[in-house]
């Protein structure tokens, strides 16, 4: 029976692939550079394809079909040889490819002898169960194309009566193909020794027809008349030939003897030989009745093998039906529970549109609220204002009357001096009335009147009146800074008191909103075990304490405005209390421990509390869903056949399936759920801890701005005192001013 070359040629190729090397076995046209099979060859005996023998194959021929017949014709001559010398497997011609085919077209039917050589090297080297191993995982399709090439390699000449279909698979004919081989191998053997003693028997008679020939010239020599010679001569050499003849006849019937004896060795090697065969054939009977058996006797096992698995089967299909019911009980318990979920989603929807509403009406509220609150706050300053400017003017009203009082105070101390003067001035003039002829002129009068006059009263008038005019000039300065100075306060003041102002408005606002802190941490402790929106009271916690810590900030810019505004000669004020009271590392270390936190903190901890358990509690019906989830794979893949089932399975287990696979797609879009209100409730944590955080921080910073009014507000007492106290020296110099004309 012939194989098909070209399907040979594709399963061979398919063989091939389960060689590891570097060049590609997918086409003909990989193979026909003859590279590849080389490789294999190497890979298939090492000690005869060695490496030495690798380089004589050219690496990239290319398009050269040349050097593709020259290295394919190198691989046949080697595989002929290894056949040969190695297997003792004479290759007979009609197995030989024609290489040139190969290498100019890659045909596959020369390509598949060639690679049918390839195949009974290597199921008949060192290694040939490891190759039988790697054939038997190929396709059953394979394994038989591969089964009838070594059949066909095996009987070269002989027709073969085994025939695929008396065994049922290639590892039973492997075992016939090597039982025999091993008889085949014993009858190779038999005759290689009857031909050599053919050969040698040959050999033989054509020496002993040499030595007849050479020993009838010899006669023939001896027979002619010698002309020429002594007898004494002739004689010895006749001696000589006598004795080399009776050598030769001697010799020769040695020969004949042993000839006589190798005949009869060879006629009882033959009776041996044909012995041998008939024994030869009995033992391959015999060996053919015992694979039979051992084939019935594998087809047994095997069949009891597959009854033991078919029960192990039946078990597992029975127990994952029970598993099946389990699951389907637990499937219908978590659609009763995602019926319950269902139902009480939408009764949190209802709810969510009610406080939509309800929440839409409260900020509407809210806007009025504040916008109230606005125009209070904005008529609060104004009336604050007004109020503030009202002092002012009040202070204004006080300072000018006191100025008034000074400035008649200082009328009449200067009425009295001008009287007294003019009364000094009428003396000299009585005088001249009196007596006109000892002074007929008045300018010669006025001067004896100032001649009259001391030297140290003169210097002392001419001094006072220089430093009348200089304190005169140095109270104009003092006023114009004191008004400026004065005008420096009012503004500083009138910033103060709205700062102030705002800080009491702000101080409120906080105050009103504390207490909505504290009735929403109310109605939390109200609402116990209730479920609630937790986003929108976040999002109140978290307005809330954006307003607070707005107005902090709103503070924090007032007071450096303040600090801002003051004057500038109030720096020894502001260094006496740095060092008095910001520079204690006491009163440091007191600001940085700031107050404990109120109790809104440990409300906040134990709501974080419960949004942690809460979040165990999720994570543990992840779990649980995970293994129903993986659990439901499980079974599906067990139960589901890889091929499709038969026509007669029962409908009950597609029913099943189809159920199963409608339970793992509901699981899927549960934890696609899940897993985005998993990412929703890990958001919300991370804002209540954020705005936990903010509110800490804003109440420790306000905690510590409210021990800084105390200094504050004896800096600003200190401003106040340094102000009067340079008032003070202004006095002083206005009564200096004064002094020089009460003496006149």
């Amino acid at each position: 029976m012939s194989v098909d070359k070209a399907e040979l040629c594709g399963s061979l190729l398919t063989w091939l692939q389960t060689f590891h090397v570097p060049s590609s076995c997918a086409s003909p046209q990989d193979l026909s550079s003859g590279l590849a099979i080389a490789y294999v060859l190497n890979q298939i005996d090492p000690s005869w394809f060695n490496e030495a023998w690798l380089q004589g194959i050219s690496e990239d021929p290319g398009p050269n079909w040349k050097m593709k017949v020259s290295n394919l014709k190198t691989v046949l001559r080697s595989l002929v040889e290894y056949s040969q010398d190695v297997l003792a497997h004479p290759v007979s011609e009609e197995h030989l490819p024609d290489v040139s085919l190969i290498g100019e077209f890659s045909d596959p039917a020369e390509l598949g002898k060639l690679l049918q050589l390839v195949l009974g090297c290597a199921i008949s080297c060192e290694k040939k169960q490891e190759h039988i191993q790697r054939i038997m995982t190929l396709e059953e399709s394979v394994q038989h194309v591969v089964m009838e090439a070594i059949q066909e390699l095996m009987t070269k000449d002989t027709p073969d009566s085994l025939s695929p279909e008396t065994y049922g698979n290639f590892d039973s004919q492997s075992r016939r193909y090597y039982f025999l081989s091993e008889e085949a191998e014993e009858g190779d053997e038999l005759k290689q020794r009857c031909l050599d003693l053919e050969r040698q028997l040959m050999l033989l008679s054509e020496e002993k027809q040499s030595l007849a020939q050479e020993n009838a010239a010899l006669r023939e020599r001896v027979g002619r008349p010698e002309g020429e010679g002594t007898p004494g001569l002739t004689a010895k050499k006749l001696l000589l030939l006598q004795s080399q003849l009776e050598q030769l006849q001697e010799e020769n019937f040695r020969l004949e003897s042993g000839r006589e004896d190798e005949r009869l060795r060879c006629a009882e090697l033959e009776r041996e030989v044909a012995e041998l065969q008939h024994r030869n054939q009995a033992l391959t009977s015999l060996a053919q009745e015992a694979q039979a058996l051992k084939d019935e006797m594998d087809e047994l096992r095997q069949s009891s093998e597959r009854a033991g698995q078919l029960e192990a089967t039946l078990t597992s299909c029975r127990r994952r039906l029970g598993e099946l019911r389990e699951l389907q009980r637990q499937v219908q318990q978590l659609e009763e529970s995602n019926a319950g979920h269902a139902e009480r989603t939408r009764q949190l929807e209802d709810e969510l549109r009610r406080a939509g509403s309800l929440r839409a009406q409260l900020e509407a509220q809210r806007r009025q609220v504040q916008e109230l609150q606005g125009q209070r706050q904005e008529e609060a300053m104004k009336a604050e204002k007004w109020l503030f400017e009202c002092r002012n003017l009040e202070e204004k009203y006080e300072s000018v009357t006191k100025e008034k009082e000074r400035l008649l105070a200082e009328r009449d101390s200067l009425r009295e001096a001008n009287e007294e003067l003019r009364c000094a001035q009428l003396q000299p003039r009585g005088l001249t009335q009196a007596d006109p002829s000892l002074d007929p002129t008045s300018p010669p009068m006025d001067n004896l009147a100032a001649e009259i006059l001391p030297a140290e009263l003169r210097e002392t008038l001419l001094r006072l009146q220089l430093e009348n005019k200089r304190l005169c000039r140095q109270e104009a300065a003092d006023r114009e800074r004191q008004e400026e100075l004065q005008r420096h306060l009012e503004e500083a003041n009138r910033a103060r008191h709205g700062l102030e102002t705002q800080h009491r408005l702000n101080q409120q606002q906080l105050s009103e909103l504390r207490a909505q802190v504290e009735d929403l941490q109310k109605a939390l402790q109200e609402q116990g075990g209730k479920t609630e929106d937790s986003v929108l009271l976040k999002r109140k916690l978290e307005e809330h304490l954006q307003k607070l810590h707005e107005a902090d900030l709103e503070l924090q810019r007032k007071r450096e405005y303040i600090e801002e505004l003051e004057p500038p000669t109030d720096s020894s004020s502001k260094w006496d209390l740095v060092t008095r009271g910001w520079g204690d590392p006491r009163a440091q270390q007191r600001e940085a421990d700031g107050p404990p936190l109120p109790p809104a903190a440990g409300r906040i901890e134990e709501l974080q509390h419960n949004l942690q358990k809460k979040d165990a509690d999720l994570r543990a019906m992840e779990e649980r869903y995970r293994r129903y989830v993986d659990k439901a794979r499980m079974v599906m893949q067990t139960v589901e056949p890889k091929q499709r089932p038969a026509a007669g399975a029962p409908p009950e287990l597609h029913s099943l399936r189809t159920q199963l696979r409608e339970r793992d797609v509901r699981i899927r879009h549960l934890e696609m759920d899940f897993e985005k209100s998993r990412s929703q409730r890990e958001q919300e944590e991370k804002l209540l801890i954020r705005a936990w955080y903010n509110m800490g921080m804003a109440l420790q910073q306000r905690a510590g701005e409210e021990r800084a009014p105390a200094h504050a507000q004896s800096f600003l007492a200190q401003q106040r005192l340094a102000t009067n106290a340079r008032r003070g020296p202004l006095g002083r110099l206005a009564s200096l001013n004064l002094r020089p004309t009460d003496k006149h």
